[in-house]
């Protein structure tokens, strides 16, 4: 890639508590950017890191350093602009995701709607062991998400089609 038509790379942090629909917007908006020819790459987190570790290692660090590993891949076929779907807590975790991708430019949404919505959708797609811990973790992150204040955009996902929640995302963060 010529290095004067090198852009900073970019990332756009979707979070959000369970049920809020970062992953669906997010795959939406990857199907947005694609149908427009915008290379991207759309990662879930939650995906990267899910795992039961041996002995004490934090699935958190293995997150990271799959996040890392996975973006520098992209990164040498040219890719530029990363969205990432997570629940990002802290500014602790936020530097690690920033740093993991080497962004050097950075938009985090927040994707929000009634804890109700978002425990009827939790409730609507988990039906295994861990169904009533994650309802019920549903209103504890958005009270830790509150407090964070992490986002520097916030989008509605309730009673809204999905193309248009993505499509506002994208314009918003000036991905479009």
């Amino acid at each position: 890639m010529d290095a004067a038509k090198a852009r900073p790379l970019s990332l756009l942090i979707i979070t959000g508590s369970m049920g809020s629909g970062k992953t669906a917007v997010m795959a939406e908006a990857s199907d947005i950017l694609a149908l427009r020819g915008i290379p991207h790459a759309a990662i879930d987190l939650d995906l990267l890191g899910m795992a039961h570790l041996p002995g004490s290692a934090p699935s958190d660090d293995v997150m990271c350093r799959n996040l890392r590993a996975v973006a520098q891949n992209y990164a040498a076929l040219g890719i530029d602009r990363f969205m990432v779907a997570r629940a990002v807590e802290n500014q602790a975790e936020l530097e690690r995701c920033v740093d993991a991708v080497a962004a050097q430019e950075v938009a985090v949404c927040r994707i929000i709607a009634s804890v109700e919505t978002m425990q009827r959708r939790v409730a609507s797609r988990e039906s295994g062991v861990g169904r009533g811990k994650y309802i019920e973790r549903v209103a504890i992150l958005n009270d830790i998400l509150d407090r964070a204040q992490l986002e520097k955009l916030v989008v509605r996902n309730e009673g809204r089609p999905l193309t248009e929640v993505a499509n506002e995302i994208l314009e918003r963060a000036h991905w479009l």
